[in-house]
């Protein structure tokens, strides 16, 4: 963490925006973790957008990893299913927690219309890389 002093900060649901981010298929809510820790942890509500909803080739994201030190999402609403490198194909639904282990290739394959995830990560902004071909022993499981 940063050694600078942490920031109060609240996120009230009454006053909740969402925004374009990384997936144009997807909107995302900051709840104002990256300004209250001076950019070492973000965390954001992620859900499809209305109109999305019902083109499921949209829900993918490609193979790709994120350069990060920590990820994890948690499922609030719906359904999200993955591949991942030496881990095989996972599908989440509410309630489930994952912890992404930092650099691992990914590709979200599918979700619901109705998917709402937690997402938080560190730090706050960090690149995001397309991978080409999933390694080998990504399906083996």
């Amino acid at each position: 963490m940063s050694e600078q002093k942490q920031l109060f900060s609240a996120s009230r649901a009454k006053d909740a925006v969402y925004k374009t981010g990384l997936r144009s298929f997807m909107e995302y809510r900051d709840l104002g973790v990256e300004r209250a820790t001076h950019g070492a942890v973000r965390a954001h509500v992620i859900r499809i957008k209305k109109e999305a909803a019902g083109d499921h080739d949209l829900h993918t994201t490609g193979l790709h990893r994120h350069l990060c030190d920590f990820q994890m999402f948690y499922v609030l609403k719906g359904w999200i299913k993955f591949v991942y490198e030496g881990e095989g194909y996972h599908t989440f639904e509410a309630g489930d927690c994952v912890v992404q282990p930092a650099g691992i290739v990914h590709n979200e394959l599918d979700c619901s219309d109705d998917l709402e995830i937690l997402e938080v990560y560190s730090p706050a902004v960090h690149d995001t890389v397309v991978v080409e071909k999933l390694p080998e022993a990504a399906a083996a499981r």
